[in-house]
């Protein structure tokens, strides 16, 4: 009954929050941000502490409005998935800006023939970019978690397939060996790297704290020979005029450069390692530029882990 429910809840939400006028829905999702914020459930709590790694020696002050901001970052997130179906293609090519020292390398390995490889944060709207893709750029294949219930998965993944991106599931049989046929043909492949998902994730530093992070995109660059970038996508606000309040920014870090060594046995892991840990460090930069739109509600870091512990309430600077 849950899992029914839960489905129900975002079917909902796609037919619902669509038929809304634009301004109206996205203050609706401000305002469930806010009142989340307020009641400082263990999913804001977790956030607030995972977003302090990202601004060490910040108050408590500014950790409850950095908190707050990325609560309202989060469902403004949910709420441009609710209705990125119905954009235009001027709405999704005309609200997100490239930028970074990584992107022309990028396009011109693409142009060349050569397999990319993106590694992305949860940051900003990750589909947004890849609906842009897919029409602007490059087709995109990437992954999906499995998601219980199972409606609930088949509806995302429709989801991101009516954005025109190619989707597997991440525990198919083979999932590997398709995206890295698909970047020795010259294909383009964002994945989400900072949750390890699969329990064979590369220990990194994140943030200057010791983390673990899905090896998959520097495997399969190495692999392939495909060209791997840690991409980093944010919010910023359009001016008045725009085709919307808000657009994201994609900011592409500089290429990841495989170091020298074996291509099989103990070194070939110890590059995928080293690679990983160049991808760890440029999303590191780009959620500490722009932490609000890091959305991380789970234990991440080892530390956290480790101890199961979900932070206490903190009232510090809330409004009654």
């Amino acid at each position: 009954m849950r899992d029914r429910l839960t489905f129900l809840a975002y079917l909902a939400g796609w037919r619902l929050v669509r038929a809304l006028p634009e301004r109206a829905a996205y203050a609706l999702f401000t305002m469930v941000a806010d009142v989340a914020w307020r009641r400082d459930g263990a999913g804001v709590r977790r956030l607030r502490s995972n977003l302090s790694r990202a601004v060490p020696g910040a108050s408590e002050a500014e950790l409850d409005a950095l908190a707050r901001a990325g609560m309202r970052s989060y469902l403004r997130y949910w709420c441009d998935a609710f209705r990125l179906p119905g954009w235009s293609r001027a709405r999704t090519v005309g609200t997100i800006r490239l930028d970074g020292p990584g992107e022309a390398a990028a396009r011109e390995a693409y142009a060349s023939g050569r397999g990319v490889v993106l590694a992305l944060a949860h940051q900003g709207n990750w589909d947004h970019a890849g609906a842009w893709s897919t029409l602007d750029w490059a087709p995109v294949t990437t992954v999906a978690e499995r998601l219980r219930p199972e409606g609930l998965y088949r509806r995302f993944v429709a989801y991101r397939e009516d954005l025109g991106m190619r989707v597997l599931a991440l525990d198919d049989d083979g999932v590997f060996r398709d995206l890295h046929r698909t970047l020795t043909a010259g294909g383009f492949v964002p994945l989400l790297a900072d949750r390890d998902l699969t329990a064979s994730g590369v220990p990194v530093t994140l943030l200057g704290e010791p983390a673990r992070m899905a090896a998959g995109p520097a495997a399969l660059a190495l692999s392939s020979g495909a060209a791997l970038f840690a991409l980093s996508v944010y919010y910023e606000r359009l001016p008045r005029g725009a085709p919307a309040r808000w657009g994201i920014v994609a900011h592409f870090h500089a290429e990841v450069v495989p170091p020298p060594g074996a291509d099989r046995g103990p070194g070939r892991a110890e590059r995928v390692a080293a690679m990983t840990q160049q991808v760890a460090d440029g999303l590191s930069a780009g959620i500490a530029a722009h932490p609000e739109d890091w959305h991380m509600l789970q234990n991440y870091f080892l530390a956290d882990l480790d101890s199961g512990a979900t932070p206490r309430p903190h009232v510090s600077g809330r409004p009654d």
